[in-house]
């Protein structure tokens, strides 16, 4: 499975579409992360980061926010969409997510 957190700044980034990079987390099936690697996305515009996730074979994304539109799309490529997410390290993120434990807020996204 691949986990895909968005970055800025080297840090999560709350909104997918501000990210400078992706963190793709891949995993195994007992849930370890056994590889991770930052991406560069090509510039955003609508539509863009779901394909392009896609072709990176992503399965999940992890954001704090994200408008229904762009969930429809990821939806569409067959890519989980994980919304609500508080800042913190990605990787810790994404291990709680693993482990069934991440604490999600509201979708801090209104569009």
């Amino acid at each position: 499975m691949i986990i895909a957190i968005p970055i800025a700044q080297g840090s999560f980034s709350q909104h997918f579409g501000h990210c400078e990079t992706f963190r793709l987390f891949h995993t195994d099936k007992e849930k370890n992360i056994i590889k991770v690697k930052d991406k560069t996305p090509p510039p955003h515009e609508p539509g863009v980061f779901p394909k392009w996730l896609s072709e990176e074979k992503a399965d999940v994304i992890i954001t704090g926010g994200m408008g229904m539109h762009a969930k429809q799309l990821f939806a569409s490529y067959g890519i989980e969409v994980i919304s609500g997410a508080s800042s913190g390290d990605p990787e810790t993120i994404v291990k709680n997510w693993l482990n069934g434990t991440l604490i999600s807020g509201g979708n801090i996204c209104d569009h």
